[in-house]
């Protein structure tokens, strides 16, 4: 029979964690270039990209709410928390286009991608300590302990019918 602590789900670590979350969130990514390509061809591009976009930003929350940073399903909250953080990230890499585009009059191809893929890069890892730190924190601190951590202590306080006068606080000290 097994125990209920073998439910349970551990936490992974950071470098664990950030692997999986540039795999899940890769997969997504490249999965969604795809989607958009074949929706595009029976709709307008930008509501094929809505679309995709919408979707792929839920099935990359619950992935990494899952396997990435060790808990269960998703909370409402959560998918709401991911997407502001990826929309986040969708302004940082527009704002570094942007000024690329303000600094360099004509950017060759190459520069644009150097560009491009180090505020991805930059967007991508503030993205996963916002997740991994708050998003996602209920699912680390509702995880069982791993070897080597403490098991929290719950204290208990009881009550007394009346509160203790100065004299026996006083000879209790």
């Amino acid at each position: 029979m097994e125990s209920a602590h073998s439910h349970e789900q551990v936490a992974p670590a950071a470098f664990t964690a950030f692997a999986r979350f540039v795999l899940f969130g890769g997969g997504v990514g490249i999965a969604s270039s795809v989607a958009v390509a074949a929706l595009a061809s029976w709709m307008p591009w930008a509501l094929a990209n809505a679309l995709i976009t919408v979707f792929s930003t839920l099935l990359a929350t619950e992935l990494h709410a899952r396997f990435t940073f060790g808990g269960g399903r998703a909370t409402w909250r959560q998918h709401v928390q991911s997407a502001g953080s990826a929309a986040i990230a969708y302004a940082v890499t527009c704002a570094a286009m942007l000024l690329l585009q303000q600094l360099v009059a004509a950017p060759g191809a190459v520069l644009e991608q150097v560009v491009y893929l180090s505020a991805s890069a930059f967007a991508g890892v503030a993205r996963f300590t916002v997740l991994r730190l708050v998003v996602f924190a209920r699912n680390r601190s509702q995880a069982a302990p791993t070897a080597g951590t403490a098991l929290p202590v719950r204290a208990t306080v009881a009550r007394t019918a009346a509160p203790a006068g100065p004299a026996v606080l006083c000879h209790a000290a």
